[in-house]
């Protein structure tokens, strides 16, 4: 049935998820880092996020971001807000799990393990290796998917 058209390759189910996480991330509203994070179950997304402002708060975009110690402040992480935003909505989070653009910080990574989640992709490792530690104490899967398709994949 594919006729003439070029048969499109399918994407792995974790590279389709890192693509969403991807695309959110162009959502940000902080100039130093774009992160999106999507969470997941059972191949059905549950809720995303980026990291912005605090809701109706100006952006970093408008009044320049907000340092502490080399850190913007003024922003909500990714993985926070989709934390938020399931908890908004009332969906439970326990087996599922996150699709982030960056690891995740310490403090990210303490919300997503107390909200059930016991496995997260990333796309690129970013800062804290205190992240690598407590995960492998706490039997929490980390896996680096890296944040483009490989050539010829």
């Amino acid at each position: 049935m594919s006729g003439d058209r070029p048969v499109a390759r399918r994407v792995s189910w974790e590279r389709y998820f890192m693509n969403l996480a991807i695309q959110a991330a162009t959502r940000s509203t902080c100039p130093r880092k774009s992160v999106g994070a999507v969470i997941v179950r059972d191949r059905t997304v549950l809720s995303t996020g980026y990291n912005g402002s605090i809701r109706g708060a100006p952006h970093c975009t408008e009044v320049g971001c907000l340092m502490e110690n080399d850190h913007c402040v003024r922003t909500v992480h990714a993985e926070a807000n989709a934390l938020v935003q399931a908890a908004f909505n009332g969906v439970r989070l326990d087996g599922a799990e996150i699709y982030v653009t960056a690891s995740p910080c310490f403090n990210c990574f303490k919300l997503i393990v107390n909200a059930g989640i016991r496995t997260i992709y990333f796309g690129e490792f970013y800062r804290d290796e205190k992240v690598l530690r407590f995960a492998e104490e706490l039997g929490i899967r980390l896996v680096h998917l890296g944040l483009e398709e490989p050539p010829g994949a």
